[in-house]
């Protein structure tokens, strides 16, 4: 398919001349006023528009205003029989993407329609690079329900449109820069770039220059000018991860941009003006390492503007049976294998277990059991041991008979010997440990615990949900 584009001139000659040299590589539409040319922009869209600037009645220039206010935005070339400087530069600052004056060389307006139509895929490829962004980067592209969570998102929501500083704090794995990305894509800043650092990824000695770039020669090994992350976020987020990592004196640096809205680079004495939103985060608190004297008062107050709690996944086990199912079927599609179905016995386990790698982890597991089990049926024998046994806290020694079963039934002492749990907790504990390790032998779970077969029926009966069967 041709592109499209319309000719505008009140010179028929002119208008009929263009049409005949432009018609086997482009679909030609001609209008001789800027009202013919309005009706037929809102009839069609159209690739191209070159205008005449002066015409009877309306003139070119209301052709660009009306060109740029459609939804599909044609680029837009301004011809011109004067040639005067103003025209061109008043037709530039309405939204023409150059200009030519008439007579018109056929060659040199083929050429300017061949930019526009380059110019006109990009902008079209960046608004869908941008539609992506926004929607990959949305809160409703956040996965979960719980209360924890939606209290997060909330508060999310009220700062992104902001300007003010936000320290995200939460354990390694809770997404804190995932939180990041969506802040920056919530905020009148989402078409500037998202520019982040790992702070403790980099040596010490290397993230300075990292974050303010330098100058050439200020260091061995400064062979030119290094632009840093700040200048890159210019107009944008600069979201700087494990923030509690940084030395003294790139605290003093990221201090002094917060109170001036200016760096310098490393060797040089020129201060550069920015326009960054600042994002911190750390896994570390804060507060702690400034009682420790590791970390400046008067910075962290300036990072704490607003501060974002993360939930850990253990404060959010509602939202575990969704993660998987999200991360689950996503690995299965990007393996191009079948999903592995999840068991009720394996769910409710994986719900118990703490996840001390939050989110982080939960995908690593899915991604292994997509790897492992394609297709089939994952139970809770299928689980690593890990999984199904939480350790609580130990305040003092169970009696003998309950340490034995314990040790009878291979379930580690203490994991079983806390003062917080009554005796029956405990008893269905061990029983529900006795299951896993005979793999649901009834007869075989009796044995290690010491009980005989109807008792474990009784117990069973007792507490149904600790079959592990099903």
């Amino acid at each position: 398919m041709q592109p499209s584009v319309l000719i505008v001139d009140d010179e028929k000659h002119t208008r009929e001349g263009l049409q005949q040299a432009l018609v086997e590589s482009y679909d030609v539409t001609v209008a001789a006023n800027a009202d013919e040319a309005f009706n037929l922009m809102d009839a069609e869209e159209f690739d191209v528009i070159v205008t005449d600037l002066r015409m009877p009645g309306k003139s070119g220039l209301k052709v660009i205003d009306k060109a740029l206010a459609l939804a599909y935005r044609p680029a837009v070339i301004m011809m011109t029989a004067y040639g005067s400087i103003e025209s061109a530069v008043e037709a530039m600052k309405r939204g023409a993407v150059d200009f030519l004056t008439k007579p018109v060389n056929i060659e040199r307006l083929e050429l300017l329609i061949q930019r526009a139509l380059k110019s006109k895929t990009l902008e079209v490829e960046v608004k869908r690079l941008n539609e992506r962004l926004d929607e990959k980067f949305s809160f409703e592209h956040i996965i979960g329900h719980s209360l924890r969570l939606k209290e997060t998102l909330d508060r999310v929501r009220l700062v992104a449109p902001s300007k003010a500083t936000i320290l995200i704090e939460g354990e390694s794995g809770t997404g804190k820069e995932l939180i990041a990305q969506a802040i920056h894509q919530a905020s009148p800043r989402s078409r500037g770039p998202f520019i982040a650092v790992h702070c403790a990824a980099l040596a010490e000695n290397l993230l300075e220059s990292e974050i303010f770039g330098h100058e050439r020669g200020a260091f061995t090994g400064a062979v030119e000018k290094r632009v840093g992350r700040f200048e890159m976020a210019d107009g944008g987020t600069l979201f700087l991860d494990e923030i509690g990592e940084i030395s003294a004196s790139t605290q003093v640096k990221l201090l002094r941009f917060l109170e001036t809205k200016a760096i310098e680079r490393v060797g040089g004495a020129k201060l550069i003006e920015l326009d960054v939103r600042l994002v911190a985060a750390t896994n570390r608190s804060l507060e702690g390492l400034v009682r420790e004297g590791k970390f400046r008062e008067d910075l962290f107050f300036r990072l704490n503007v607003v501060r974002i709690e993360m939930p850990r996944l253990r404060e959010r086990v509602e939202d575990i049976p969704i993660l998987l199912d999200h991360f689950i079927r996503g690995f299965a599609k990007e393996n191009a294998v079948e999903a592995p179905v999840l068991e009720a016995g394996a769910l409710r386990t994986l719900q118990t277990y703490p996840w001390p790698g939050n989110i982080r982890e939960l995908r690593n597991f899915a991604e292994n059991a997509v790897v492992l089990h394609r297709g089939g049926k994952l139970t809770e024998y299928d689980l690593e041991p890990k999984y199904r046994t939480t350790v609580m806290p130990v305040n003092q020694p169970m009696g003998g008979s309950a340490a034995g079963a314990a040790s009878a039934a291979g379930v580690p002492s203490e994991t079983v010997g806390s003062s917080t749990l009554s005796v029956e907790e405990n008893e269905r504990r061990l029983l529900r440990e006795a299951l896993i390790k005979a793999r649901g032998n009834r007869t075989k779970a009796a044995e290690l615990m010491g009980i005989s077969r109807r008792t474990l029926h009784r117990k069973l009966a007792q507490w149904p949900e600790l079959d592990v069967t099903d």
